[in-house]
């Protein structure tokens, strides 16, 4: 092999080190015969869970990847990595664990790849936080390596509307409004996840998919497929003939993952109206990749790129739909031509982005309206939005698309939890016009940093999404939209301005200006603050408490590395 082949340390490599003859005489009991100690050893990450339908099919599509690995003369070595479903373990204690769950599969991934020194690692994901977290191992360890999507779900269909599993959450806001029945209540929970797969909308299982094939370490048109569908196994397969080669040339992720990238994943991001979890996760990303990128950034170019896709949740569309109508790879043409994607970006198949696109039409087909042309988006800007403002003095993220106003001033309802929220949005004491702040829910203060879907869901569904803001420290769902801000820095936790809103206090939201104010002197402000106390800890032992003492703002993307000597002198 004309690379340098990591394995060797392994397994001696052809040379057959005698010092070696232990290791060797373990992968023999695995598979190995003479001839294979010589080939590159492949690691295949595989997020094969039945706890979520994400996750339920990757067993098949990891057996197509490790079939054609094989051909491709190189020796896979499946091992496994965690998830956590969001969608079941929204609404509880159980989702504080979401987001720790993208550093643990991030670590369990490096760990393995790192310990047992492969030549390069096929990553098999699903659900939300399998895809930033590959990405993040894939970033620091440097190693090529391509990412394999399981694939949306298809949608549901009940009354001739497509359900989501977000039709879910609204149903229970619906029917807690008395604007459905309990039958109808019951029929939607019943159809709306028909089968395997990721949430079917622009959530953030298919934004994330969608940023991974725009950054080039996916196959072209791989983040749209239906995870039933025999495109999905076909594509794995393919993605491990990719990787071989890959390995053989030595196209490494830092060699990708550049800043082009990363511009590219938020232009298409925008584009496609995607989850506002991509700040989040992006930011992450480029930080175990070293490549600098900032909240502004996402300001920057949601300047010059429109909404070009009607996709739930706050359009009509799933993915399935965009998939038809030409996947990324017609989203990425149209900003090529149009001049807002780096075309000489380097992809996992050796090609630039402009070469990968090369045949793909240079506007929408004419028979759909899915994807709109370029002089006629769904909004002329993109959606995401970074607030600023005395309530946010490190940023905050706003989806700004599916709502009537960008701006609202009220009184604040201030909640200690998300729970509490929640009951009151359900027993209808919420009314038009106040904000709700809901604290204390960030990456340490949590900690975890929960997704906020089922009170968001719950105003969606009460007829309250237009009327009503929201703000917090914590996460939304990919499937939220509404009069919302999320990732409120710095946290309330650490002592936040968010930590110091009395009840009644008056809040502006102005995604037009781009801010985020508590309406009260800065000298009133100073006084709150003087006073304020850090609470006690919420866990003191185990995973949370470990994370809460590792993890970083969200403003930098809730990594648990940041503060290490390496980090600190980059800075």
């Amino acid at each position: 092999m004309s690379y340098n082949q990591r394995s060797k340390i392994i397994t001696g490599g052809a040379d057959r080190d005698p010092n070696r003859t232990f290791s060797r005489a373990m992968l023999r009991a695995v598979g190995f015969s003479d001839q294979d100690f010589a080939k590159p050893i492949i690691g295949v990450a595989n997020g094969y869970s039945t706890i979520t339908p994400c996750n339920v099919g990757l067993n098949d599509l990891t057996a197509r990847a490790v079939s054609a690995l094989r051909l491709a003369g190189v020796m896979p070595q499946v091992f496994g990595t965690i998830t956590v479903s969001d969608g079941i373990s929204m609404g509880t204690e159980g989702m504080k664990y979401s987001l720790v769950s993208r550093e643990v599969i991030a670590d369990s991934i490096e760990t393995v790849c790192n310990g047992q020194c492969v030549d390069g690692v096929l990553a098999v994901g699903g659900c939300d936080k399998n895809m930033p977290g590959a990405m993040i191992a894939i970033a620091r360890m440097n190693i090529p390596a391509i990412f394999v999507y399981g694939g949306t779900i298809k949608a549901g269909h009940y009354q001739g509307q497509d359900l989501t599993v977000v039709s879910a959450f609204e149903a229970v806001g619906q029917y807690s409004a008395n604007r459905i029945s309990k039958a109808d209540l019951i029929e939607v929970e019943r159809r709306a996840c028909p089968g395997a797969g990721s949430c079917g909308g622009m959530y953030t299982a298919n934004t994330m998919s969608s940023a991974i094939e725009a950054m080039g370490m996916s196959l072209p048109k791989s983040s749209t497929m239906a995870a039933e569908d025999s495109e999905k196994a076909d594509s794995a397969g393919l993605s491990g003939e990719v990787l071989a080669e890959a390995v053989r040339r030595q196209i490494l992720p830092s060699q990708i993952l550049t800043r082009q990238a990363f511009e590219n994943a938020i232009a298409v991001v925008m584009a496609v109206g995607g989850s506002t979890n991509a700040v989040l996760h992006l930011m992450a990303i480029a930080h175990a990749a070293r490549v600098p990128l900032e909240l502004d950034d996402f300001e920057t170019i949601r300047a010059r790129v429109p909404v070009l896709c009607d996709l739930k949740p706050s359009g009509r569309y799933v993915a399935t739909d965009l998939h038809r109508a030409g996947g990324i790879p017609q989203v990425m043409k149209m900003l090529l031509v149009h001049g807002v994607l780096h075309g000489e970006a380097l992809t996992i198949t050796g090609q630039t982005v402009a070469e990968v696109l090369a045949e793909v039409p240079d506007a929408p087909p004419p028979n759909q309206d899915v994807i709109h042309p370029w002089n006629d988006p769904v909004y002329p800007q993109g959606h995401l939005a970074i607030l600023r403002g005395n309530l946010a003095s490190e940023g905050a993220v706003a989806k700004i698309t599916g709502i009537k106003s960008s701006k609202i001033t009220g009184p604040a309802r201030v909640f200690e939890s998300e729970e509490i929220c929640q009951s009151a949005i359900l027993s209808g004491s919420v009314r038009p016009g106040e904000i709700l702040v809901i604290r204390y829910e960030g990456p340490k203060g949590g900690p975890g940093m929960r997704e906020m879907l089922a009170p968001t869901s719950a105003l969606i569904g009460a007829g309250l999404g237009d009327s009503v803001g929201l703000i917090t420290d914590g996460r939304f769902s990919g499937g939220t939209y509404g009069m919302v801000v999320g990732h409120v820095a710095p946290e309330a936790a650490v002592g936040g301005a968010i930590a110091l809103v009395e009840e009644g206090d008056s809040i502006t939201i102005d995604a037009g200006a781009r801010l985020l104010q508590l309406n009260i002197p800065d000298a009133e402000l100073e006084r709150r603050r003087a006073r304020w106390r850090p609470p006690e800890p919420r866990y003191k032992r185990g995973v949370l408490a470990k994370y809460a003492t590792l993890v970083s703002s969200s403003s930098i993307g809730a990594v648990t590395d940041a503060g290490l000597p390496e980090t600190i002198a980059a800075k």
